[in-house]
């Protein structure tokens, strides 16, 4: 069943009826002053204000047109263009997480300044470990010990008494009442702390952010990427007239001229003098040199295109080219004349024909050569063929080579941004010089040959390489443009800011032709048309028509005179002018044109206006009589057609003769009566105009629908319309089928004029027409438009959505452009429409005067009607009109559509109708009652309505005077249902939606989630609570819900709190103290106990903790965040933690990150809300992932896991000893506190970054609370849930623990969280809980940028992330901030555990369970010690000890040893901490420990006994454990003693003194260990005699035992660590059996023999020892039957680990009885599964695969070696150890020691002459050894294993002959067999030990050779018997036995013994020996060869063959040698056996 909220019988899966929030409100006034407080409780005055922001415009002049009357679509479009933004904004709203959300980047803004915290830690790692210093000054030193001024290392007793103290507490030793020490104790802590707890935590999930916006971008023209591109001089080689250029970008793959031209004239004053006569003086815009172009796509295909033309003069362009080709700037003196010549001509065709131009030459520049910076000087020209000819030539700018790295590195940046390949926003600015021209050609002038010449430039093996180039120099630069240069001019020659002088040369902003549409709306008036002539056909027309020209004009009408100068000029001309002609192709009478012709169009175009062309012949040659230009053909483009201007391709015929009168109104494809036309009225012209306007649309379906409405406005019917006439009647039929056909338009239109579009629909909505005196309401037409328009915007632009699925240019209209549609026709120059009254800013804090009586009932009333009935004005209603009194306005009757009105607009004119509707009201009814289409196209973009709604609704109440007003009068009621049934059937959506279509669900979910949260601003907020319960109803609630509803349901709730008053909107009220009921209604009687609250508990209290419906009613908003966390972390629930959980930590970080709670005052009324969150972590407890499980790494057995290089390795950790005695949970009270055992949630527990993300929150609340309220609460909470609480905070100080600066260095944040994280997303991925928006907003990441600014940021941010991830290393300031972070974090934490401690302690004397509680408190500050805790920490923490201790000295002394152990050994530990101010504190606890213990029984035996034991634990395992610190913490005490007054006449003194001095020896042992800390061998050694000094003493041998077992782990001596604990084990029960006798135990020793024969040192010497039932003696917690179970078991692992299977089953012959006995059969089938394994495991391995050691002797030689000076010993090694191995580890260690030179290794394993070697030198003699075993040995020891278990016997040979040489003659070859015999056996707990016998065999040579047939035959025998049989092996040792080339071998043997009997009788025996041998030798090889012949195919038949013959001839060498018998061995034997 669900968990009930504690309290009042209402699950948690139910929502509770919320508090009535405006009547709460007036019931409870606030009590407290004005102030922060009463800001938590009230909305601010000014909450929401409306704001009137200027349009920003980019030029200095407004670009609008000035004239008076202008055509209604142009006075429109200026509107709109014009009209400054209307915002409404949440004052506060930039201060919740929507837009100032806390991510990482701003929690390291409040991160920095933070203190450093000094840990042991770090300073340990930054101090070189003694022993390793730095190891060439330990070389030196090392040399000479003696020299270093403290003596040796080894010296042994310092005096104590002469070593320094540290500095002492002052007062601990003065009386002080414990309340007193509480509170000076608390008052510290409060110092300096850190307010912002989670300001230490890293930021919470970006990834779940659902609740972030951002604002919408002001709308503005758009720009894609813009270069600028500078010309700075044209040089050619002759120098003879003006040269014109022009500039053009053009991409070629898309086919498209991508930018309008750009002219530009470098010429030379003298030349332009040429051409004065003709000029008129040139306007400064037309003597620009730089250019700005845009480009929105860019792409490799992109060129940028320079054309030259020069003025016209005769002869073709080839012709005119020649000269320039020709001749050579150096030739100049030979070539005078002809230059002279060629001046003289130019200057007179300047002069004749200057105003006429001719094409010149041309050449390109490939784009992406610049921006990639490909064309460095190195590149060679094969490569360089991309840039087209243009390359080779290029003088290319030094500057730009950068080196090869760096090239090479932006290679790399290239290749992994993938597209941004040529981004040409950001490249290195370049100078080109352009040396190479191709002439132009006459017949291939159009853009579509350019397009082919384009292609083929980029081929390396071009065409035009091949013609001949003109050869000049052009200087060009190229950057990118600065954001916003100066002197800019836009494309209509507006100035754009900034401009300081407009005396200065311009740069023009060139107009781009995007390659692909671009989709933004217009935001400024242009009126601009492109005319481009392509070309003529004039073949067929008679007469001179060859030098043809084609003149522009842009005709207002007929008359010549009403030419309009409209088109722009080119280079060095006036601005406008009023004609314009193409360039002259000589002798073509079917020319083709590039021309661009530039018009500003008029605003008011008519029906006259027409583009007039006119052709001429211009004559070249002066001839008498000729006129210089003839005319001869017209033709013209009438501009309007059905008043829509005409753009596209024409293909116009011309006429021969002028055009005859009012021509203009037709085409000039209609045939008029008497006009000749050339080519008998056929097309011959072909031309095309491009508009580029956001005045006229082009786009059908728009322009009907925007003429329809001005035909509207004027409404002077019958209007005639294209082809149609219309009528009133008709007219509304046309309207409707206008707005239906809106989705007929083009996206690029729509968009391009959405703004204008979307005002036109709303107004149609809002005010609907009046037709012929009626009515006409189009509201659900109109509203289906929006509709689709909206979808259509989407679905076109998907990828430029955000992850709210919004259309950033939608958004940005919705809260910039939109208005609310204007009430009456405005009559020009009344002020703005829809504005504002009054000034440019008005906030909505103006004081209203309110009628009184403004209580509206809310009606329940829904209009059932329909909306879009026609209906006429009705009688206006009553009740309106008794609120307003005069202000009565005529309204609808079907609905209640308009409370107040702005009373900006004039008075209605009574002629006219208006039907005015409140445009919030209409929308909502409209969505209401929509169908089918329509409402599943307004649920796809939910969002654009409710964000239209809610700035209708803002605005309305702006303009009505009522942001003052009670927010139940603000709306009136109808629309208020239309809002309850609109949030209704939405919710209801998403639960039916739920199932399908995922992105489409959570978009609409948020969109309802922000447009509640909107209205919490407008509406009745007890309303908005109750939409918010509506959802609740229908999206989940009920039974555990599929994973994706919760993720819903938490996204929305996420949205809602994220509200910048939310905890005003939770009424945090009162003063934390208990609050009483919040509502009459529920009494607190009706509370029942529940499994939580204990029936004596105060309800007060109780509900302010517990998710009481109380609670969640007055606390709505917050009590649903904690009830979805109590549901998620119900065992059974759904999936979804992280997202929950994600909320939570975000909710609280924004509060921490607010400025209005920074008050402590503020913060307990916030945290009040979060209270209950104790209570429901601590249910969690179970399934929170255990932190504390990375301690275990770090007890006795700490290093286990290799965790060397950390500081606390060395403790015993709870956890271990736990492990060790096989308790189920680090602690033990942790098992027994859950009543039930809490079942597992289906993922097993949370992951470890949920957890400790869950922590951080509880300890917020911790540290937030009103500590008198958790005081109340903790008092009265039944000790089983204290208990659980500790077990938390416990958990607290194990999970923010500090990990060290060495730790942040390893680990990449990134990667630590992804591994954590993984988990937990797969897990959501498979529960499907990761949802649809996660899924899209990666998408739209992957998705290529649209050129649209905001996914280019996505993708910056992308690679960012990427980069971060990848980057392990990271910087040292990152490193120290991390660490420096992270140690505050766990300062802090700590800290706030302290905090909570010590309110617990504060209860305990109330509390019945003390004990229990107390032990826990003492536990958590323990634990609180060992977590690498921080100096500011500890001395706090041993303050609170210390206090503790003094109130409740008998926990310690009286119950728990174990306690009073692990307290012992914390601060001894912190006692030798290298901070002086911890060792203190350290000191002074420890000093006083021993007080409170004898003023209890005058002998402080037991904390004597646990510090002893504490000191030789750790210093037996703590690496770098530093024994002078520790010897200062001794002088201190001891100071302490001396000056402690109250114990004078106590022995009180002395004791301390004894026990110092017992520390102190201890300590010098250590020293020893330092000494040896690098030789492992030495180390094992020094901790054994040690151990062993403790023999009576069985703790501390215990304690020493498992060091050991430590060291040896961190080894990898598995064998060994498993001796260690199997000697504890004895040990322990050798004390059990002397405690008691129990049959299952073992009896002692004894019962270990099985194991280890070494076992029987173990046994107690004699019972007068040590009696166990001493106090303090084997009191520890291993000296239980549990702790012998751990140990055993921890022996088995070790034995499993080292391979040793038969030993495990010896470890648990002795463990089964003992569970058995228990009954514990669970483990005794884990025991008997791990038994089947380890047999398994011994039966699958037939050849021996284990490896269980290899042995050496090492003998040491030379008085260097102190005690080990001829000592013997046999080393244990890793199995497969080579010889060289150990030489050269124990030849460095010692040469390391001693110095290079004088270590020496002795090679041979002869016995070693002491007196022939150097005393100086040190000697090793090392020798490899094999165990040895007797005849008799060997019969049980038969399998591997017991060859390699329980060795005591070792055997080494050594080869020699009797002159002193090793090797001999077979006859002189002799051998020594020496057998070593060690102390104990192998394995034992050290792994060398000492020889302690020694035998040596001397063989002769016939014994020699006796063996050495016996190993041939034995090899025979095993290669002849192997199974499966290897016929390799075979044929090899039988090749050695019977091969020619060895027969020496054998042979040899058996002629130098066997050929003649010895003559010395001892010797008969050996000889026959060897004889018998060679027998058994003959027939092996016999059976080999049988053997080999059964094995081998044919090919190995001669082979066999071979061995055979070889055979017979070694058996016949033999035969003689071996039939010969020794009679008189054989005659002794005869007799002898009769006499038996």
């Amino acid at each position: 069943p669900p968990r009930t909220g504690r309290g009042t019988q209402l699950p948690l899966s139910e929502v509770v009826e919320p508090v009535d929030f405006e009547e709460y409100l007036a019931a409870h006034p606030p009590e407290v002053e004005p102030g922060p407080l009463r800001d938590l409780i009230e909305f601010p005055a000014d909450d929401v204000e409306v704001i009137r922001e200027p349009r920003e415009c980019r030029t200095l002049e407004p670009g609008v047109p000035s004239e008076e009357k202008l055509d209604a679509r142009v006075r429109d479009a200026v509107q709109v263009y014009t009209e400054d933004w209307l915002v409404v904004r949440r004052k506060y709203q930039q201060l919740s997480t929507t837009y100032s959300p806390i991510t990482a980047e701003r929690q390291r803004q409040r991160q920095r300044g933070l203190p450093l915290q000094v840990f042991e830690l770090d300073e340990a790692a930054e101090e070189p470990p003694p022993g390793q210093g730095d190891s060439d000054e330990l070389k030196c030193r090392s040399a000479s010990l003696d020299d270093t001024p403290r003596g040796s290392w080894a010296s042994s007793i310092f005096d104590l008494k002469n070593s320094a103290a540290d500095p002492r507490l002052p007062a601990l030793l003065e009386c002080t009442a414990l309340e007193e020490l509480d509170r000076s104790n608390e008052d510290l802590r409060k110092e300096n702390r850190h307010p912002e707890l989670l300001a230490l935590f890293p930021a919470p999930e970006e990834d779940e952010a659902v609740e972030r916006c951002s604002l919408p971008e002001v709308p503005r023209e758009h720009f894609g990427q813009r270069i600028l591109v500078k010309c700075l001089s044209l040089k050619f080689e002759i120098e003879i007239e003006p040269i014109f250029g022009m500039l053009a970008l053009y991409d070629v793959k898309e086919r498209k001229k991508i930018s309008e031209n750009f002219y530009f004239d470098l010429n030379p004053e003298v030349m332009k003098g040429l051409l004065r006569v003709h000029g008129t003086h040139p306007a400064i815009s037309t003597l620009a040199r730089s250019a700005i172009f845009s480009i929105t796509y860019p792409s490799p295909d992109i060129f940028l295109v320079i054309k030259l033309e020069k003025v016209l003069q005769q002869g073709d362009i080839g012709e005119c080219c020649e000269s320039y080709m020709g001749m050579k700037e150096t030739d100049a003196p030979k070539n005078k004349e002809k230059l002279e010549k060629l001046r003289g001509a130019a200057e007179e065709f300047c002069s004749r024909l200057g105003q006429y131009r001719m094409p010149f030459a041309w050449t390109a520049i490939h784009l992406l050569n610049i921006v990639s910076g490909a064309g460095s000087l190195e590149r060679d020209d094969a490569e360089s063929g991309e840039m087209g000819v243009v390359g080779p030539l290029l003088g290319w700018p030094a500057e730009r080579r950068g080196t090869w790295n760096e090239r090479k590195r932006r290679t790399l940046e290239r290749m992994s941004a993938g597209e941004e390949l040529c981004s040409f926003g950001s490249f290195r600015p370049a100078t080109l010089t352009v040396t190479n021209f191709f002439k132009q050609e006459g017949d291939r002038l159009s853009d579509e040959d350019l397009y082919k010449f384009l292609a083929d430039m980029r081929r390396p093996s071009s065409v035009l390489r091949r013609l001949r180039p003109i050869t000049a120099q052009l200087k060009i630069d190229i950057s990118p443009a600065p954001e916003s240069p100066h002197y800019c001019l836009s494309p209509e020659l507006l100035h754009v800011k900034p401009y300081p002088d407009p005396r200065v040369r311009p740069t023009k902003e060139i107009l781009e032709f995007p390659a692909r549409e671009v989709y933004v709306p217009y935001t400024t008036y242009r009126n601009l048309l492109y005319v481009y002539p392509r070309s003529l056909n004039f073949s067929s027309r008679q007469g001179s028509v060859r030098n043809i020209a084609v003149k522009l004009q842009f005709m207002a009408g007929e008359d010549p005179s009403q030419a309009l100068p409209v088109i722009f000029g080119k280079s060095s001309c006036s601005e406008f002018a009023k004609e314009a002609y193409t360039a002259v192709v000589y002798h073509n009478k079917c020319p083709e044109f590039y021309e661009e012709f530039k018009l500003c169009v008029p605003p008011a175009l008519t029906d006259k206006h027409h583009l007039l062309f006119t052709f001429y012949h211009v004559s070249c040659q002066q001839k008498k009589n000729m006129p210089l230009e003839t005319p001869v053909g017209y033709t013209w483009v009438p501009l309007l057609q059905h008043g829509c201007l005409r753009t596209g391709l024409f293909c116009l015929p011309v006429s021969v003769e002028k055009p005859p009168p009012s021509y203009s109104v037709l085409t000039p494809d209609v045939q008029l009566p008497g006009m000749k036309w050339v080519d008998n009225h056929k097309g011959v012209f072909n031309v095309q105009l491009l508009a580029v306007s956001s005045v006229h649309m082009q786009d059908p379906a728009l322009d009907k629908f925007f003429t329809l409405g001005h035909v509207l406005e004027k409404s002077n019917f019958p209007v005639r319309l294209r082809d149609v006439v219309l009528t009133e009647s008709s007219m509304e039929g046309e309207l409707r089928a206008s707005v239906a056909g809106l989705r007929a338009a083009g996206l690029g239109s729509l968009l391009a004029h959405s703004h204008q579009l979307l005002d036109k629909l709303l107004l149609l909505i809002a005010r609907p027409p009046v037709i012929a005196g009626q009515i006409v309401n189009l509201g659900r037409a109109a509203f289906e438009a929006i509709a689709v328009m909206v979808n259509q915007i989407h679905r076109g632009l998907e990828a430029s959505q955000d992850q709210h699925g919004r259309h950033p240019l939608l958004a940005a209209y919705v809260y910039f452009a939109f208005r609310l549609p204007p009430t009456e026709p405005v009559p020009p120059g009344s002020g703005e429409p829809g504005g504002l009254p009054g000034g440019s800013c008005a906030t909505l804090s103006r004081a209203t005067g309110r009628p009184a009586n403004l209580n509206l009932s809310r009606s329940k009333t829904i209009s059932n009607s329909n909306p879009d009935l026609a209906s006429t004005p009705g009688s206006p209603d009553e009740e309106v009109q008794r609120i307003l009194g005069s202000k009565v306005r005529p309204r609808s009757p079907n609905r209640l559509s308009s409370c107040l009105e702005s009373s900006s607009g004039a008075p209605p004119a009574p002629s006219r109708l208006t039907a005015k509707k409140l445009l919030h009201e209409e929308l909502a009814l409209q969505w209401v009652v929509s169908t089918s289409a329509v409402r599943e196209a307004v649920l796809r973009q939910a969002w654009f309505f409710f964000q239209l709604m809610v700035k209708s609704m803002a605005l309305h109440l702006h303009l009505a005077g009522k942001l003052e007003a009670p927010r139940r009068l603000r709306f009136p009621s109808c629309f208020v249902d239309d809002v309850a049934a609109l949030v209704g059937s939405v919710s209801a959506e998403i639960a039916t939606l739920s199932r399908q279509d995922g992105e489409l669900v959570e978009r609409l979910n948020s969109s309802l989630a922000f447009f509640l949260n909107d209205l919490l601003s407008l509406m009745d907020r007890g309303f908005v609570f109750g939409l918010i319960r509506s959802y609740y109803k229908q999206v989940g609630g009920g039974q555990p819900n599929p994973s994706s509803l919760v993720a819903l349901r938490m996204d929305f709730l996420r949205i809602i709190c994220s509200h910048e008053h939310y905890v005003s909107l939770n009424l945090p009220w009162r003063s934390p103290s208990p609050p009483a009921s919040p509502s009459p209604s529920v009494s607190s009687a009706t509370s029942q106990g529940s499994a939580f609250s204990s029936p004596a508990q105060d309800p007060r209290v109780a509900g302010m903790f517990e998710l009481s419906a109380p609670f969640r009613r007055q606390h709505f908003l917050a009590g649903l965040v904690l009830t979805e966390l109590a549901l998620i972390l119900e065992p059974d629930w759904g999936g979804g933690i992280r997202k929950t959980i994600s909320a939570l930590h975000n909710l609280l970080c924004s509060h921490d990150a607010d400025a209005r709670y920074a008050t402590p005052a503020a913060r307990a009324h916030v945290a009040q809300l979060y209270l209950p969150l104790i209570g429901i972590v601590m249910d969690t407890l179970p399934q929170l992932y255990d932190f504390t499980e990375n301690h275990s790494s770090r007890g006795r057995l700490g290093t286990l896991l290799g965790d060397e290089g950390d500081a606390d390795s060395g403790t015993i950790s709870q956890s271990v000893a736990m492990a060790i005695a096989g308790a189920p949970l680090p602690h033990a009270p942790r098992a027994s506190s859950f009543q039930t055992p809490a079942p597992s949630r289906p993922g097993g527990t949370l992951s470890a970054e949920a957890s400790r993300t869950l922590l951080a929150c509880l300890l917020w609340v911790l540290k937030n609370g009103d500590a008198g309220a958790l005081h109340s609460w903790f008092a009265e909470l039944p000790p089983l849930h204290v208990g659980r609480l500790l077990d938390l905070l416990y958990l607290c100080v194990a999970c923010f623990e500090y990990k060290g600066r060495k730790a942040c260095e390893r680990s990449s944040s990134m990667a630590f969280k992804k591994s954590l994280d993984m988990k937990a997303r797969l897990e959501e991925a498979i529960l499907g809980t990761i949802g649809a928006r996660q899924e899209m907003v990666r998408r739209s990441r992957e998705r290529s940028p649209l050129g649209s600014q905001e996914s280019v940021r996505w993708r910056k941010n992308l690679t960012h992330w990427r980069q971060n991830s990848d980057k392990v290393d990271k910087s040292k300031e990152e490193v120290e901030q991390e660490a420096l972070v992270e140690g505050n974090m766990a300062t802090e934490a700590n800290l706030v555990v302290l905090d909570t401690l010590e309110i617990i302690v504060q209860t305990v004397p109330l509390a019945e369970g003390r004990e229990s509680v107390l032990d826990g408190v003492l536990r958590v500050l323990l634990h609180g010690m060992a977590c690498a805790p921080s100096a500011l920490f500890l001395q706090h923490c041993f303050a609170s000890q210390r206090a503790l201790v003094s109130k409740f000295p008998e926990m310690l002394f009286e119950e728990d040893t174990e306690l009073c152990a692990d307290l012992c050994l914390r601060l001894l530990r912190h006692c030798s901490s290298r901070v002086a101010a911890i060792r203190a504190h350290a000191s002074a606890s420890l000093y006083l420990l021993m007080r409170q213990n004898f003023e209890i029984g005058h002998n402080f035996a037991r904390v004597k006994m646990q510090v002893t034991m504490s000191l030789s634990s750790l210093v037996g395992t703590s690496p770098n454990f530093n024994e002078e610190h520790l010897r200062r913490s001794l002088k201190t005490i001891l100071t302490y003693a001396e000056e402690d007054a109250g114990l004078r006449d106590s022995t009180f003194a002395e004791q301390v003194q004894d026990l110092v001095f017992n520390l102190h020896m201890i300590l010098t042992d250590t020293v020893k260990m330092k000494e040896h800390q690098e030789d492992p061998e030495m180390l094992i050694d020094l901790m054994y005699r040690i151990a062993k000094g403790y023999q009576n003493s069985p703790d501390l041998r215990l304690t020493w035992l498992q060091n050991m077992a430590a060291k040896h782990a961190s080894q990898g001596n598995h064998a060994e660590a498993a001796q260690c604990l199997v000697h504890a084990a004895a040990l322990v029960a050798e004390y059990l059996s002397m405690l008691e006798d129990c049959r299952h135990l073992p009896v002692g020793c004894v019962s270990f023999q099985g194991i280890s024969s070494n076992v029987l040192e173990e046994s107690a010497v004699s019972d007068d020892v040590l009696a166990p039932d001493e106090e303090g003696i084997c009191s520890g917690k291993f000296f239980t039957e549990l702790g012998l179970v751990g140990l055993l078991e921890q022996a088995a692992t070790f034995f499993t680990m080292g391979g040793m299977y038969e030993a495990v089953n010896e470890v648990y012959k002795v463990l089964i009885p003992i569970h058995e006995a228990n009954r514990e059969f669970k483990k005794l089938a884990v025991l008997h599964g791990k038994l089947q394994e380890a047999f398994n495991r011994i039966s699958s391995q037939v050849t021996p695969q284990r490896m269980f050691g290899t042995y050496f002797r090492v003998g040491f030689y030379g008085s260097r070696f102190g005690d080990l000076d001829e000592q013997e010993f046999v080393y244990k090694e890793p199995s497969i150890t080579k010889l060289a191995e150990i030489s050269h580890r124990l030849e460095e260690f010692y040469a390391e020691r001693f110095g290079d030179d004088l270590v020496e290794i002795i090679k041979d394993s002869n016995p070693v002459d002491k007196a022939r070697l150097d005393p100086n030198k040190a000697y090793i003699q090392l020798t490899y050894v094999e165990p040895f075993f007797d005849t008799y040995e060997l019969k049980d020891r038969v399998t591997y294993f017991e060859k390699n278990y329980d060795l005591r016997t070792f055997l080494f040979c050594t080869p020699f002959t009797l002159d002193g040489r090793a090797h001999g003659e077979l006859h002189e070859q002799r051998k020594r067999k020496t057998l070593l015999t060690t102390s104990h056996a192998f394995p034992y707990i050290k792994t060398r030990l000492p020889v302690i016998h020694k035998e040596e065999i001397i063989l002769t040579p016939m014994e020699v050779a006796i063996e050495d047939m016996q190993k041939k035959t034995q090899e025979l025998a095993f290669a002849t018997h192997q199974d499966p049989a290897d016929a390799k092996m075979l044929q090899m040792v039988l090749q050695g036995c019977v091969g020619t080339t060895v027969n020496q071998g054998p042979l040899e043997v058996a002629q130098v013994f066997l050929a003649e009997i010895p003559d010395d009788p001892k010797l008969y025996r050996h000889h026959n020996k060897l004889r018998l041998c060679f027998k058994d030798f003959t027939k092996r090889c016999e059976d080999a060869l049988r053997k080999n012949k059964a094995l081998i195919g044919p090919d190995q038949r001669e082979y066999h063959r071979e061995l055979e013959r070889n055979y017979q001839r070694l058996r016949e060498s033999l035969q003689p040698l071996l039939s010969r018998r020794i009679p008189q061995l054989y005659a002794r034997l005869v007799p002898r056996s009769t006499h038996r």
